[in-house]
């Protein structure tokens, strides 16, 4: 069997506020986007800068999560998989999304950096605002009995790790 390898890491600031649903069955998902910059210097000597946007979807618990601790502006560090979808738009034309789906998610600075841009603020995080979010796929019996997801305020000291 031929392996394969399909792992996305990624440190970056949002580029808009996360974007919280839940599915018709109860699963939460959240969307939210993150601009990674490149800067490298030409053979002449002249700074460039490239700047990359990537979709970023988180389920469940740590959709939850995201939606709760991320603003636009944060500096975050994400890791997950690459996935692509398609389809066909009304008008008949083919189309396709790729994005990040992400199974961890770690704040890298601190509650008010996101609100001034990350501008005068150090670049050690609080311990309480720095959520690890390892999700695990739950199993189907946990599944069946899974309670239908309200969205409810979560506290840091709520956090299991």
């Amino acid at each position: 069997m031929a392996r394969s390898l399909n792992k996305v890491q990624l440190i970056g600031n949002l580029t808009r506020d996360p974007e919280l649903k839940y599915t018709p069955n109860g699963n939460a998902v959240c969307t939210f986007g993150i601009a990674t910059n490149r800067s490298w210097k030409t053979d002449s000597g002249e700074k460039r800068e490239e700047v990359d946007f990537h979709r970023i979807v988180a389920w469940n618990k740590l959709a939850e999560l995201c939606s709760q601790f991320l603003t636009k502006g944060r500096k975050v560090y994400v890791e997950g998989r690459l996935s692509t979808r398609s389809w066909t738009a009304q008008d008949g034309q083919q189309k396709s999304l790729t994005e990040v789906v992400i199974d961890d998610m770690l704040l890298l600075d601190s509650r008010g950096a996101g609100a001034q841009g990350g501008q005068g603020h150090e670049e050690a995080p609080l311990p309480e605002d720095m959520p690890s979010a390892k999700t695990r796929k739950p199993s189907a019996k946990q599944e069946e009995s899974a309670p239908v997801h309200t969205e409810e305020e979560v506290m840091p000291d709520d956090i299991p790790f």
